[in-house]
């Protein structure tokens, strides 16, 4: 059933002077403590909006003396409505329910890495919101503002098991633990709302840089002291060891050159966003790839910073053969020996049992210099024969 909601256009007008504010907000105080139509039925309002004052001091939201649209939050929040998000797991541990849009999927109407990635970005910075520590850079606390400092992301993996479709309600959780004594671990947890099923997992390592300098730094103590009490001791990932991702040369066998990073490819830090590294790396792969497999995981390893002046090169390889099979023999005996009697019996035999095999590719992006080209990112994709698709639902 709709829900009527019985307010009038000047309700949601904005004036210029501060008579005519003052007047507006007496009027949407008037109207949003009057009732509410719910399916023709009046009813009470839950909350009584008494002044703007009251509202943010509720919420323990500092506003600034001209008004802030931020409202950032100055001590911990445990629910917030309008992001879907709560702390969980003894108040350190942060999930957020979303909805996939239409603009998250692709024409498969499962949601893409880029938007995996970004959706992984936003929930970091909404833990911190909620955390009361958030200063007014990108997901810096009052600490790192007061010492000129920066997060920087050196290396992340996600793997994904299964992608999430169009119209999907989906579970994000996310936390935080030591990494050495300079870093920080950022982990995540995708998973079905209604199922419970894993849709993937990330993790991921921070080290601070200097803002002017753009030099790394070490994490002062006052800083410490504010992040350690959020500190989690759990993986999202499990990684005895990083596996060393090799460096490319002009022998590449995919390559795409002068890469320039737009205006809109900039963050709140002014360097390029990690986002954009991924569809730079992504473009390298051959189009019969893309559409015969699904990417079921990625490594980045980042070397220097990206800003808009550079001209990027993006450089792609295939993993030798023999490596592949190496590694499919040591990790999936078992389940290679299911699809090649599987194959065999449809008549596909070993040829077709081997192409159900994990491809992998190792990407570089590298800004060209006059005497030398700087590393950016180094990277290794991981991709998985796709599944057959099935109908769509309508119901």
């Amino acid at each position: 059933m709709a829900t009527i909601f019985s307010f009038s256009t000047s309700a949601y007008l904005v004036r210029c002077c501060s008579s005519s504010m003052r007047e507006n907000h007496d009027q949407l105080k008037q109207q949003l403590n009057s009732s509410i139509k719910l399916n023709g039925t009046s009813r009470s309002p839950i909350i009584q909006v008494d002044s703007l004052s009251q509202t943010a001091e509720a919420a323990g939201i500092s506003a600034a003396p001209n008004g802030s649209r931020q409202n950032i939050p100055t001590k911990k929040q445990l629910v917030d409505r309008h992001r879907q998000g709560l702390i969980v797991e003894g108040g350190v541990r942060y999930r957020q329910t979303v909805v996939i849009r239409s603009y998250e999927v692709g024409p498969d109407k499962t949601t893409t890495l880029e938007s995996i990635l970004n959706l992984l970005q936003e929930t970091a910075l909404n833990h911190v919101w909620m955390s009361g520590l958030l200063s007014d850079g990108f997901g810096a606390t009052h600490g790192m503002m007061r010492n000129n400092l920066i997060w920087v992301v050196s290396r992340m993996q996600v793997l994904v098991d299964c992608y999430p479709i169009w119209g999907e309600v989906i579970e994000i959780d996310t936390w935080v633990g030591a990494s050495g004594k300079n870093g920080m671990r950022r982990d995540w947890l995708i998973r079905s709302q209604a199922t419970g099923r894993i849709f993937a997992r990330a993790t991921s390592t921070w080290v601070m840089m200097n803002r002017t300098t753009r030099r790394l730094s070490k994490l002062p103590d006052e800083v410490r002291n504010e992040l350690s009490p959020w500190f989690i001791e759990k993986q999202a990932i499990m990684e005895d060891t990083h596996e060393k991702i090799v460096k490319l040369d002009k022998e590449a066998k995919y390559m795409i050159s002068d890469l320039k990073p737009k205006r809109s490819d900039l963050d709140m830090n002014h360097h390029v966003n990690n986002v954009k590294y991924v569809k730079w790396m992504l473009e390298t792969v051959p189009d019969q790839i893309l559409e015969s497999h699904q990417l079921s995981g990625i490594t980045l390893e980042y070397r220097r910073e990206c800003i808009s002046s550079d001209m990027v090169q993006s450089l792609c390889d295939l993993e030798e053969d023999e490596e592949i099979l190496h590694d499919v023999e040591k990790r999936d005996y078992n389940s290679n020996m299911f699809n090649l009697a599987t194959e065999i019996i449809n008549g596909g035999g070993l040829l077709g049992c081997f192409e159900q095999r994990p491809l992998r590719f190792t990407h570089l992006l590298q800004a060209k210099g006059d005497k030398k080209d700087e590393e950016i990112v180094r990277g290794r994709t991981v991709w998985k024969r796709k599944l057959p698709s099935m109908p769509f639902s309508t119901q």
